[in-house]
């Protein structure tokens, strides 16, 4: 897979002046107007879309592929692409909706690509943060051996159930859940109007509904 060089300062935090820099510029500018300046070239434009957006894509890709290092890398990739389609963007549709777009379709791609080599995994959906890598307590007191067991048990429960949904309900709860987008985004990103999205998200937590009750 193709990779884009990024900026360090970007990806470490280190370079707090270029940060306050871009978002002056760009902060009162819609990512359309920002996509508008990287087409005429500013790639300050790209270095801010980058900062905005970065964090929410390997998180998004995160959820799909269940690997950090898997997932910075379809996240590049998404920056990639975006850069690549510069010079033909056009701002018929939010950023962000054309953004989750091109990332919802690698992360299919991927999953596709992969699934003779995949086998069940023990990282389980909700168990980590991909920024930092780190366990959410439940609650602040330290939960006995049994309330572990069933907390690890539910998790691996959901995230098998949700992982073998048919690929447009699994996206559209990754986004709905996950990503806390509403109906219109959804189908925006599916290409499906806001009743078909309803709809589809309706099917997919009745189901995962069934399959969880004992859980619940």
């Amino acid at each position: 897979m193709a990779t884009l060089a990024l900026s360090p300062g970007l990806l470490d935090g280190h370079q707090t002046a270029q940060r306050q820099h871009l978002a002056g510029d760009f902060g009162q500018m819609d990512d359309a107007a920002i996509m508008l300046e990287l087409r005429a070239g500013n790639m300050a434009g790209f270095d801010f879309l980058i900062q905005k957006y970065r964090k929410s894509m390997v998180r998004f890709m995160y959820r799909m592929v269940h690997n950090q290092a898997v997932a910075e890398e379809l996240a590049q990739e998404v920056f990639l692409r975006v850069y690549r389609s510069r010079e033909t963007y056009r701002a018929e549709a939010r950023f962000s909706t054309w953004l989750y777009r091109i990332a919802t379709n690698l992360g299919v791609n991927y999953a596709r690509d992969t699934r003779h080599e995949r086998t069940a995994s023990t990282v389980y959906l909700d168990e980590s943060d991909p920024e930092t890598g780190t366990t959410p307590d439940v609650a602040d007191a330290e939960p006995g051996a049994e309330a572990k067991l069933l907390r690890r048990e539910r998790m691996e429960a959901i995230k098998q159930h949700v992982m073998a949904l048919p690929e447009r309900q699994r996206m559209a709860v990754l986004m709905h859940k996950y990503e806390g987008m509403d109906y219109k985004q959804i189908g925006d990103v599916l290409k499906l109007s806001e009743s078909a999205t309803k709809s589809l998200l309706f099917r997919a937590y009745q189901t995962l509904r069934e399959k969880l009750k004992d859980f619940i």
